[in-house]
């Protein structure tokens, strides 16, 4: 008999890697790939691999994702039993001095009452950034025939310092037990195997975690329960080699978004047979091209209206692009209206920004030019 599993998905840890984007929202729900949010990739592992208990821990700014994700009917959650729980945030202890959780291990403590609750064999648990299609069918089972306790998802990658420094880095043996997580190394570079945020663990050792985490007051799941219990616990890792893109700044986000536009990666990631990527779905009419128009290597959603010319870009539901206008290495959220004869190029427009006629914005690849959610840009 198949173990029963269910599925936890933080949707505000890392807020702070792209502060532009989640001042008015939270991670979960920062839109990517031209019609999609962070969280529809964690959804969609989880739907696509028969977990339908899906918990949604929150922290703040949790409105929008509540619109996007509404009853769950678009991921087949809405049901009476189990389905899509959006958990509101708890503080980690129960005193004046209580505070919200800012680490991984702190919001499952936050939420000791519905882990001890959970019925099911097994948990599996999702950043809401970790965007890539992966088969968590494969990983439970490789997690039940080793009988490890947990299991981590990981993915060699070629780090520089400076990328390493934001990453947990695993060491393994030759059996692929784990014997140290490295969290925010300082001089660690090369090809390492990088944690993607991705684990499944036993229903009861990860209660007993949280709860030991509770009574000692720690806050660090991998340096104070991991590396603590590597000779006491087995904890292993799956090794996963798909498309995986890790947003760590506005320039990984603006360099994940862009890399989608290649088909290979595009397919690796939206394309594989039996694992769609789910989202909300919206009655749109199709983009609309003007004649004259010309649209390159790019993007587009429905609701579009393109005059102009858009060149390896990416656009979101209901963007205009003026007549003469050149869009050019941008990506324009829902909503975004450009006047005539504009010229943008390498630029990030959140929703409902309005750029008038003859406006000319230009960042660069490294360091792409951002406008806020609603502003109006104007020639003077």
């Amino acid at each position: 008999m198949a173990a029963t599993v269910a599925g936890i998905i933080f949707s505000n840890l890392h807020d702070n890697n792209i502060p532009e984007l989640t001042r008015v929202r939270t991670m979960a729900s920062v839109p990517f790939g031209c019609r999609y949010r962070f969280i529809d990739f964690a959804l969609s592992n989880m739907v696509n691999s028969g977990i339908t208990n899906v918990n949604v821990i929150t922290h703040n700014n949790y409105h929008s994702l509540m619109d996007h994700v509404g009853s769950g009917k678009d991921w087949d959650l809405a049901r009476r039993s189990g389905g899509l729980k959006i958990l509101p945030p708890f503080s980690t202890v129960s005193s004046k001095d209580s505070k919200l959780f800012t680490t991984r291990l702190e919001a499952l403590c936050s939420i000791s009452d519905v882990i001890d609750s959970m019925s099911e064999e097994l948990v599996v648990m999702s950043d809401c950034d970790s965007i890539c299609n992966i088969n968590l069918q494969q990983m439970i089972s490789e997690h039940i025939s080793s009988g490890a306790d947990m299991t981590f998802a990981v993915k060699k990658v070629n780090l520089t310092v400076e990328k390493a420094h934001c990453e947990a880095i695993v060491r393994t043996d030759e059996n692929d037990c784990i014997l140290e997580v490295v969290d925010q190394p300082e001089n660690i570079k090369g090809e390492q195997d990088v944690m993607i945020n991705i684990s499944v663990v036993k229903k009861e050792v990860l209660s007993a975690m949280v709860h030991a985490a509770r009574n000692k007051h720690y806050s660090s799941l991998y340096t104070d329960i991991i590396n603590k219990a590597v000779n006491i616990k087995k904890f292993r890792v799956f090794r996963y080699d798909g498309f995986y893109a890790d947003v760590t700044s506005m320039t990984d986000y603006y360099e994940c978004n862009m890399s989608i536009l290649e088909k290979s990666n595009r397919d690796a990631l939206f394309g594989i047979k039996g694992r769609p990527i789910l989202t909300k779905v919206r009655n749109s009419a199709p983009a609309k091209y003007i004649e004259g128009s010309k649209v390159v290597n790019s993007m587009i959603a429905d609701g579009c209206i393109i005059e102009g010319t858009v060149e390896n870009s990416m656009l979101f539901r209901g963007v205009k692009v003026g007549k003469g206008t050149v869009v050019k290495n941008c990506i324009l959220f829902q909503d975004v209206y450009t006047g005539n004869d504009v010229f943008l190029n390498c630029v990030i427009a959140d929703k409902n920004v309005k750029i008038t006629d003859n406006v000319m914005l230009s960042g660069h690849r490294t360091v792409p030019f951002y406008i806020e959610k609603g502003r109006v840009i104007k020639d003077r």
